[in-house]
Formats: structure tokens, sequence, C-alpha cells
């Protein structure tokens, strides 16, 4: 018993001391991270984590813009393929849009078509949306602006609002999702955002090549809230929100309740059908009920390459052709993903868990390929 006291004692004393630690290296961000995932039974970041943060509000209008059901409306079932991917990798929504209208849709898991999920890096999509429209409105100039303008501690690099966008900033920024060391754990999970992303320095040429970095959509969004004087969940819910007739208000996860800034990179908590509307918008060159709402021309930028070497990224969607297909998408890195092809006049959105294990880099991990596949031969024309 004795033992056991003299034990226990120990490792309080311990576990006291690696807190005292944490906190006086600042590392005190991976408490929050354990307690929000470990003691929540998770192993990672999941899907319904926003209750566990501050949020701002994304509202809708006051009116819905109903999805029209299609003629064929859940005329066929779910192939086996994409019934064992979805049971495999935990889908909780599956939608395929034809023509504007729900082809298809099934969910998962307890979850329905007003299930608030966490897009994680779908909201890069949004974020450089806000930066196309930010330069509509006249608060930004062009994409060529310097980020100097806006954040004088980088009046020596040369990176400009594009950069950040099509992520070729050269921000010194590891972008790793395992490691609770990292960078990319701190800004998930810090108590001030801004002080984490201003520390980064930008430490390669900017403008010249692709290179995924969580960091580089952050500091726009930071840029977004400066040139607009307005949050970015304000500015989102008045420039595409309201005006797409989104059916549920959506939740922008912020650093705390000081700081209240929105983490830019990630984390905008909505459901499988409002999700799809960024999309339509997109297939229809910024257009909706025949209210230009981005222009077209930037729209047009976006879902192409910037760099000939990347074609899999434009500003803020990735990019991949299939057979004769191209198709141009948003993604969040547990398997979020608002698949677009514009010819096809298709909308594929699939929610879940977590995505297929065969490939943990930035390039197009398996599923993917199966879910576009799969979503063709229920609509009768397989991709050859």
């Amino acid at each position: 018993m004795k033992f056991l006291k003299k034990f226990f004692k120990w490792t309080l004393g311990i576990i006291a001391l690696l807190v005292l630690l944490l906190y006086i290296f600042d590392y005190g961000y991976i408490l929050r991270g354990v307690r929000v995932v470990y003691f929540t039974g998770h192993d990672t970041a999941f899907i319904d984590d926003y209750p566990y943060f501050e949020n701002d509000t994304i509202s809708k209008g006051a009116t819905t813009d109903e999805w029209a059901n299609h003629k064929n409306y859940n005329s066929v079932t779910v192939t086996p393929a994409l019934e064992k991917a979805n049971q495999d990798w935990g889908t909780i929504a599956y939608v395929i849009i034809k023509n504007d209208s729900i082809w298809f849709e099934t969910y998962y898991d307890g979850f329905d078509d007003t299930s608030k999920t966490n897009s994680f890096s779908m909201a890069k999509s949004y974020t450089s949306g806000l930066l196309g429209k930010a330069i509509m409105d006249g608060y930004i100039e062009s994409l060529d602006q310097p980020l100097s303008d806006f954040f004088p501690e980088y009046s020596y690099a040369k990176t400009t609002v594009g950069d950040l966008s099509s992520m070729a900033s050269g921000l010194d920024w590891v972008e790793h999702y395992t490691s609770p060391f990292s960078v990319t754990a701190r800004a998930n999970y810090d108590d001030d955002l801004a002080e984490t992303i201003l520390n980064q320095k930008v430490v390669k040429t900017p403008g010249v090549a692709f290179e995924y970095l969580s960091g580089s959509t952050q500091l726009l969004g930071m840029v977004i809230e400066k040139a607009t004087g307005k949050t970015l969940s304000n500015y989102l819910s008045e420039s595409f929100w309201k005006p797409l007739g989104s059916s549920e208000d959506a939740l922008w996860q912020l650093d705390d309740e000081d700081n209240r800034l929105a983490k830019a990179f990630c984390c905008i908590a909505s459901n499988a059908k409002d999700f799809a509307r960024f999309g339509k918008l997109y297939k229809d060159h910024g257009q909706w009920n025949g209210q230009q709402l981005l222009d077209s021309a930037f729209v047009a930028k976006s879902v192409t390459p910037r760099f000939p070497e990347s074609p899999e990224y434009g500003y803020g969607w990735w990019l991949k052709d299939m057979g004769d297909k191209s198709f141009f998408m948003m993604r969040g890195h547990l398997g979020q993903y608002v698949i677009v092809e514009p010819d096809d006049n298709v909308i594929i959105v699939r929610l879940g868990h977590r995505k297929s294990p065969d490939n943990n880099t930035h390039t197009f991990s398996n599923d993917i390929s199966l879910y576009i596949e799969e979503a063709y031969k229920m609509l009768g024309t397989p991709i050859n």
C-alpha cells in the first residue's frame, strides 16, 4: 500500500512537471489537443469536433434555395465497390448532383442531410473565394498585391496574395498532421493563431513553385480580414452563404474566445448539400440565379493550374483529370470532397471519418478516383 501511494505521488509529480514544462516552452496547446482528441476517445482530429472549440456563426439568409430532386432521384442503389468503401472508410454522406438536381443521396452512422461536420481543408477553397470577392469588391487590388501591404513584417519578401492562394508563398512551414510538435498541430490547437502564423518567415522564393502549406491560407485569411475590416465568417455569410440560399447556419472554428481569429485553413462545420453550393457556384462561372457573385475570370483562373509542373492545383482548388474528363474539387484531409465536372454538370460530395490509407502525401489518394468512378457507373456513364 505504501508503495502504491509513493508511486501515485511520483506519477502526479511527473505529470505536473511535464505540464509545467509544456507551458514554459510554449507547447501548452498540446494539452488542448490531448483534451479535445484523446480524452474524447479519438486518435486524431475528427469530423464532429466543432463543439470543443470557439466558433463564429456563418449566418444563412431569410430564404433557402432548395435543391430540386432529379426525376431519377435515388432510382439506383449504391454499387458494391462504393458500399464497401463507404463502410470501410466511414462515409457519413454521399451525394450525386446532376444538372443541378439531387440525383442520389445516402447517409450513414446516424448523420443526415442537416448534420454539421468539419470541412477541414475544404475551407481553403472558401478562403480563396473570399480573396476573389475582396478583389471584386475593391478591398484588395489584385492577385499581385504584396502581402507586405497588409503585414509590414513581410516587407523583406515578395510574396503576393495570389501566392498565398496558389500555395506558392515560400513560407517556412512544415505540413505535418501526426506530430504534436508540428506547426500544423500548433495552428489547430493554439490560443493565439496570429502569433503562430506571423512567426513564420518567407525562406524560399515565392511565386515560382507549388508547395501545399496550410499557413499560406491562414495568412491569406488574415489579409482578407484586415483588408475588409470584417470577420471571415461575416464576409462569407454576406458574400456567399446567404446569396447561395444555404439551408443552415454554418460554423467557422476560432483560435479562442479572446482572439477570435478564424482558422482560414480549415474547419467550417456544415452539411453536404450546403457545401455543394460552392462547387455549383464555380461550375457556373461565379453566377447564381443570374447574379454574378464572383468574377468569372477569377473563377476560371482558380480552376486552372498556375504552374505547369504542378497540374494538381490552381488557386484554392485541386484539379484532377480522369479519362477525357477534368474535375476540380475541394478537399479535406479525412476524405471531405466536393468534386465537380462542369462539362457533365455533375457534382459529387463525400463526407466521412477517414480516407483510404494508401497515400499520406498531398497528391491524390485512391478513394477520390473510386468515388468518381462509382458515381459515373451509377449515372450509367462509366469513365473509360
